[in-house]
Formats: structure tokens, C-alpha cells, sequence
């Protein structure tokens, strides 16, 4: 079996797959913050007893917080199952919502007031710009599909005054619909910019 999972937004997603890639089971919840304290008791829910030989972690970008929690708990099931590690694109799982309806770009709340946003084609998911980190203005100059998918979405189309937005979320249920490149990436965080926090440097 195969365990994917997502927390880089407010949403705490998790889903299992048998060897065929076929959705055994789903769980798909809007928590905001509090991802340590809801994903592991989630998973223990979902699971069942049941282990993966796989698992697939959202790597981000993302919520700083979010991200590391979802490969922290990834890094422990694979260890403790003996399970093979890797990573996804957290922008091309919320692009997956809308699989099939033209281009689309998923554009996600980042900090300081930036969005994360890149394109991808509708039908096979594969990306049709570089992952970014732009203000809204800037992101609303960059994209050019029609819809625009995520957190982040209102605010580009506001910004250019065209377009569709969507709000909405990761669900690794979805995890298969990326292509192999998206779903088979190292399991380290993909933040799109520097994190916030400083080392202090000695005097």
C-alpha cells in the first residue's frame, strides 16, 4: 500500500492507495494551525492498523510550519515501517482540483503578503511556468490561465481583473493524477523563499 500526505496549507489531507493506485481510503480536513497535534491521531484513524510500503509527502511550498510537520511524521512512518520515502508538489496537488478544465494555476498564501503560484496544463498536470514567489500584483502579471486555483487565488485575479478564482485545497487523494516527475521528488521542504527566522551570528 501507499500513504500519501499533505499539511503545507490549512488543510491536514492524508489518503491510502493499494498497489494499483487505486484510492482505498481519505481523509480531508480544514484545521487552520494545530497540524502536530491532529495529523498523527488522523492517520492512526485512517490506517487502521494497516501499513505502506510507499509514502508520498507534500513538500510544499507551503505553510513553514505545515511542511515540516508533514515530512517529520513521514520521516517516522518510513523508518518505523521500513517504507520508501518521497516527495510532491504541494502547488500541483492543489492544481489537481481542477484536473481537466483547461490551464490552470494554482497561487497559494505565502508570507509577508506574497503568493506561491505556478501554472500547469489542465490534462496531465505538467507545469507550464517556474514555481514563484511574488507579491499579488506581480503574480497577477506572471499568470496568464484563466483559473486560478487555492488560497492565493482571489487575490491574483482581483489583482488583474480577469479570470476565475477558486478557493480550495490539497487532497492527496489526488496524488496520483501528478505526473511521476511531481509525485517523486526528494522528501525535503520546498519553501520558494527564505524561511523568517535568522541564525544569530556570534559576536
Amino acid at each position: 500500500m501507499i500513504l500519501a500526505l499533505d499539511t503545507s496549507t490549512a488543510a491536514c489531507t492524508a489518503a491510502l492507495f493499494d498497489g494499483a493506485e487505486t484510492c482505498l481510503t481519505r481523509r480531508d480536513e480544514i484545521i487552520g494551525r494545530g497540524h502536530a497535534e491532529r495529523l498523527v491521531p488522523m492517520l492512526a484513524e485512517m490506517l487502521d492498523g494497516r501499513r505502506a510500503a510507499q509514502i508520498i509527502v507534500g513538500v510544499g511550498p507551503g505553510s513553514f510550519t505545515g511542511i515540516r510537520v508533514g515530512i517529520a511524521a513521514a520521516y517516522g512512518l518510513a523508518i518505523g515501517w521500513n517504507a520508501e520515502l518521497r516527495g510532491l508538489s504541494s502547488l500541483a496537488l492543489l492544481a489537481a482540483s481542477a484536473r481537466g478544465q483547461g490551464q490552470v494555476a494554482a497561487a497559494m498564501s505565502g508570507g509577508h503578503g506574497e503568493l506561491f503560484v505556478q501554472e500547469f496544463d489542465g490534462d496531465s498536470l505538467e507545469p507550464r511556468s517556474e514555481l514563484r514567489n511574488l507579491p499579488p500584483a506581480e503574480a497577477a502579471e506572471a499568470i496568464r490561465a484563466d483559473l486560478v486555483v487555492g488560497s492565493g487565488a482571489a487575490r491574483v485575479v482581483d489583482a488583474r481583473g480577469w479570470g476565475e478564482a477558486r478557493d480550495g485545497f490539497p487532497s492527496a487523494a489526488d496524488a496520483f493524477l501528478l505526473p511521476a516527475a511531481l509525485r517523486t521528488l526528494s522528501a525535503k521542504p520546498v519553501y520558494a523563499r527564505a524561511p523568517d527566522a535568522r541564525a544569530l551570528e556570534a559576536a
